[in-house]
């Protein structure tokens, strides 16, 4: 089952880089029908738009199916792990790198259907992709559980949550990314400015929930390894300071009213924290140093 995990992930990979391929011919074939469509127009805006003919229609076609698939290959690959292992992807970073990979994807597919945006996936995708490559990179070998990770139910849980969470983050950055990029006077093909800040702020709507949750479920399980729910170990600490970040863009957008390059500038900070509570801990040892690396105690 394990070598069938491999496989699987291997397979996942290649249909990430080859959707991400054909997501980036998507986008330059609808601006080059924008141009052809607009040649000759006089425009004094100099925003360049969007087009979506039958070429361009087909290639997003392949593109999504390619997407379905990377994130099928995760779940497979995912499942053949646990198989294995006898427990859920929380033992080692190889196992939480590859889920953090397949919340993305999931989250991401997800967004697509709900809002038709394919643009959003030149951000998404390379961040799912850069979870397994990363993956790739570190140690995969199956070990025995240590004692603090032997609750199995619970912690399959507390992963699966944070998967939600992270991945849902993940499409607030790529929404925020796009924001800020668009250009003054223009879009080049973005999705409307006030569709990316929407999409930016439902994605939190959805993972800021289960962030709550990871964090609880968290203080539960610490409870019942150490003997304490909370203590201010470097992960616990970074993931309630990405807490209260999240917290903080809520209540700016709902009670203050922010909206556009303020909340996108909040949601780029809320992801970098995302990604320092996941790698800190390589970095500050703790309770949570057993990632399965060399450099880890």
């Amino acid at each position: 089952m394990d070598k069938m995990s491999g496989y699987a992930f291997v397979a996942a990979g290649l249909s990430t880089a080859l959707a991400m391929v054909c997501y980036a011919l998507y986008a330059l074939s609808g601006l080059r029908a924008a141009r052809v469509q607009t040649a000759g127009v006089p425009t004094t805006s100099g925003a360049l738009g969007f087009v979506s003919g039958p070429r361009t229609a087909a290639i997003g076609r392949y593109a999504t199916m390619l997407g379905w698939l990377a994130t099928v290959a995760l779940l497979a690959g995912l499942v053949f792990r646990a198989i294995a292992t006898g427990h859920g992807p929380f033992a080692n970073m190889y196992e939480f790198s590859l889920a953090f990979a397949f919340g993305t994807m999931l989250s991401y597919m997800y967004f697509e259907r709900k809002y038709h945006q394919r643009i959003l996936a030149l951000v998404a995708l390379p961040v799912a992709l850069a979870m397994m490559w990363y993956a790739s990179t570190i140690p995969s070998t199956i070990e025995p559980l240590v004692p603090a990770l032997q609750n199995n139910l619970l912690l399959t849980v507390h992963v699966a949550v944070a998967i939600v969470a992270y991945g849902s983050f993940s499409i607030a950055f790529g929404a925020a990314l796009l924001y800020l990029l668009q250009p003054e006077g223009g879009r080049w093909g973005l999705p409307k400015p006030q569709v990316l800040d929407e999409i930016g702020y439902r994605a939190v709507v959805v993972g800021y929930p289960f962030l709550t949750l990871t964090i609880i479920l968290g203080a539960v399980w610490a409870n019942t390894a150490w003997g304490t729910y909370w203590s201010w170990d470097p992960k616990e600490t970074a993931s309630l300071v990405t807490w209260l970040m999240y917290g903080a863009y809520l209540h700016a957008r709902v009670v203050r009213g922010w909206r556009g390059s303020r909340a996108a500038w909040l949601l780029i900070l809320g992801f970098a924290a995302v990604l320092f509570t996941y790698f800190g801990n390589l970095f500050f040892g703790g309770l949570h140093s057993y990632s399965g690396l060399n450099t880890m105690n």
